[in-house]
């Protein structure tokens, strides 16, 4: 059984840093597509980042601002997020792909419960 744990959200006031992490287990995602998603009250949920052995995308609005990374050996991706802005604040979500991935939420079979990020002003 797969499963994707999301830590390290919390509340940060605007221009502040906070970091997730996202741990997975069941199975090993080193080649497949692993990705940040977001979803704030009110809308959709929107891509962030994704990473896999080859590609790292982000979103235009957080480029330059946040970081995505992978500890293959730990089974783990990481969002670094800096110089954060109130309209940061979402719920945030890992992905994983079995196959392929991008920005789609679609193509990812694989989802944390979510964790809270909230930017204060």
């Amino acid at each position: 059984q797969v499963q994707l744990v999301e830590s390290g959200g919390g509340l940060v006031q605007a221009g502040g840093s906070l970091g997730l992490s996202c741990a997975a287990s069941g199975r090993t995602f080193s080649n497949n597509y692993m990705a940040w998603f977001r979803q704030a009250p009110g809308k959709e949920r929107e891509f962030v980042a994704a990473i896999s052995s080859r590609i790292i995308d982000y979103a235009g609005s957080v480029k330059d601002r946040f970081t995505i990374s992978r500890d293959i050996a730990k089974n783990t991706v990481y969002l670094q997020m800096n110089s954060l802005r109130p309209e940061d604040t979402a719920v945030y979500y890992c992905a994983a792909a079995q196959r392929g991935g991008s920005r789609h939420a679609l193509l990812y079979d694989y989802w944390g419960q979510g964790i809270q990020v909230t930017v204060s002003s």
